[in-house]
């Protein structure tokens, strides 16, 4: 027995590579040679086939003049510009959509999905119906429906105007704007900075009152960083805020910020449809919170506002957030559907520059990479943003 027990293990091959270990390498290996042959073999004979109609192939075409015009861009854009700054600002476009988008969606989403569960039996009826409603209509469809609906809009003679400066006709919505420069760009930025500068000293804050348990008030350090400094550097630098009101001259509209009716269309198809289904996952979120969670805070007579935004809500954000992210993938994806009505984002400027060019791999593996990035940084965030708010095992 003694000597059964020290007698070293059997040796094996390729030290310590067992039979098991050697086979899941085999099978892994075989399959990215596979891989690697197929993508291989399909590059070759695009390669071929592309010589044999001699089409060019290279990314040369971008830094020729464009020559296409855009309609509505948040960059500045000349026809004379190059296919590159083209597409530069088709990405700006799509990310004017995509980010605007998932904000406005979230907004509104979070209070349907609120409202489904209120006690209030019409509001909750009306909620469920305008969920129920907007997901089941495809998406083409509703885009389609408001970009008519805009198209029916009086002229700009006849405008409507809901509100002193606001105007709505079939030249889109018409806002007051404030001209930005590069004196107000400073200001603005260090306003950026001011709330990250915050954020880490109200973090130092918690991290204190969580040692020694007095309550230390950050208002002061919001006010200071955010407000003060910024005004303070706007009047060093006599910076003018002045408000550009919008005025009819002639047939058009002169002055204020102008969202065409295609991009105002997208934006709100975009925002209802993707607020149906991110509604759900609220309702789904705080219905997953404990019962006894509600039973306990109103034991203490607390404000049901107040439960619901520092009780429930921080509890359902660990339900809410993993579906949520698919949701705003989703919205930057859908935001593609734009060529139908005619607004210029990447895309239809990408299929503009392939008939233009004939370089059909080259602009689709635009597309690709732009959508591929900007899903991966939208990824990366929410996951950062989940692992965050995580319960963390003791």
């Amino acid at each position: 027995m003694t000597t059964d027990a020290r007698r070293p293990p059997p040796r094996r091959m390729f030290g310590t590579w067992g039979r098991r270990e050697l086979q899941g390498l085999f099978w892994q290996v075989l399959v990215v040679g596979i891989a690697l042959a197929v993508v291989g073999f399909l590059w070759s004979n695009t390669v071929t086939n592309l010589s044999a109609r001699r089409i060019t192939t290279g990314f040369a075409f971008l830094g020729r003049e464009a020559g296409m015009p855009i309609a509505d861009s948040l960059l500045a854009y000349n026809p004379r510009d190059s296919y590159l700054w083209a597409f530069v600002v088709g990405v700006a476009n799509t990310l004017r959509v995509a980010v605007i988008g998932i904000v406005l969606a979230t907004v509104l989403g979070t209070l349907i999905g609120i409202s489904r569960l209120s006690a209030n039996w019409l509001l909750s009826r009306l909620a469920a119906v305008y969920v129920e409603t907007l997901r089941d209509i495809p998406l083409l469809l509703q885009l389609l429906f408001w970009y008519v609906l805009m198209q029916a809009l009086p002229a700009a003679r006849a405008a409507w105007r809901p509100v002193e400066g606001v105007f709505l006709s079939n030249r889109g919505l018409i806002l007051p704007a404030i001209p930005i420069g590069p004196l107000q760009l400073w200001v603005l930025a260090t306003a950026v900075l001011g709330c990250a500068v915050f954020y880490v000293v109200r973090r130092r804050l918690v991290a204190r009152q969580m040692r020694d348990g007095k309550p230390r008030p950050a208002w002061p350090f919001a006010l200071g960083l955010i407000v003060v400094v910024p005004a303070a550097l706007s009047l060093l630098l006599r910076v003018p805020w002045t408000i550009e009101w919008p005025e009819l001259r002639g047939f058009n509209f002169v002055g204020g910020l102008t969202l065409a009716p295609e991009y105002f269309a997208l934006l709100i198809a975009l925002v209802t449809y993707t607020s149906a289904f991110i509604a759900e996952i609220v309702r789904s979120g705080i219905q997953s919170v404990p019962r006894g969670q509600w039973d306990a805070a109103n034991a203490l007579g607390l404000r049901r506002s107040f439960m619901l935004r520092q009780i429930i809500l921080p509890q359902a954000l660990r339900v809410i957030v993993p579906p949520m992210t698919s949701q705003y993938l989703n919205l930057t994806k859908n935001s593609s559907l734009a060529v139908a009505i005619g607004y210029q984002d990447v895309v239809s400027i990408a299929n503009t520059t392939l008939n233009q060019t004939g370089q059909a791999i080259e602009a689709i593996a635009l597309i690709m990479a732009v959508f591929l990035t900007i899903s991966l940084s939208i990824s990366f965030f929410m996951n950062w943003y989940n692992a965050r708010i995580a319960l963390v095992e003791r």
